[in-house]
């Protein structure tokens, strides 16, 4: 387990959530709002958990699993990303639609960069969306984080809305 909050329970990814991943990587608003991953089956899937799973060893952070505290029903994803793009880590989340619009992804968030900037001593956390990803925008800038504009970033075909932490 790597935190809980109030209503969650975040925790590393394993070889056994490879049909939850496949769900999730190929949702419309995952492809949508993130990228299409080119995950098809479960063996993709668990090459997606192997990536994150490298992240926890090469930087002490990845995306974690959430999952309803109460049931262990997962959620979404929520997590530090290291970019190449990015000179800082950022929080990134993405939650399957049934979820949406109940708080989880703010909770989930805050928490992430209190772990961040606390446990971990990552001073400055970032955050990107799509210019066109109004809530999680607002989710953002919910959490405290500040909106810096528009930036192109390496590997992206549109800037990006870039946002970090206030400190």
């Amino acid at each position: 387990m790597i935190l809980q909050t109030e209503r969650l329970s975040l925790r590393e990814l394993t070889e056994d959530d490879a049909p939850f991943i496949l769900a999730l990587v190929n949702s419309d608003a995952f492809k949508e709002n993130i990228a299409d991953r080119g995950v098809r089956d479960l063996e993709g899937a668990r090459g997606y958990i192997e990536g994150v799973r490298e992240s926890y060893a090469n930087n002490g952070f990845g995306l974690w699993r959430a999952a309803l505290k109460a049931t262990d029903e997962p959620i979404g994803l929520c997590g530090l990303v290291k970019r190449d793009a990015l000179p800082i880590p950022d929080v990134g989340y993405a939650l399957l639609q049934p979820f949406w619009g109940q708080g989880y992804a703010t909770e989930a968030a805050a928490a992430v960069i209190d772990h961040g900037m606390g446990k971990l001593g990552i001073p400055v956390i970032a955050a990107i969306t799509k210019p066109s990803n109004k809530g999680s925008q607002a989710v953002l800038e919910k959490i405290g984080m500040e909106y810096l504009g528009l930036r192109q970033l390496a590997g992206h075909d549109e800037e990006s809305c870039y946002f970090e932490t206030i400190g």
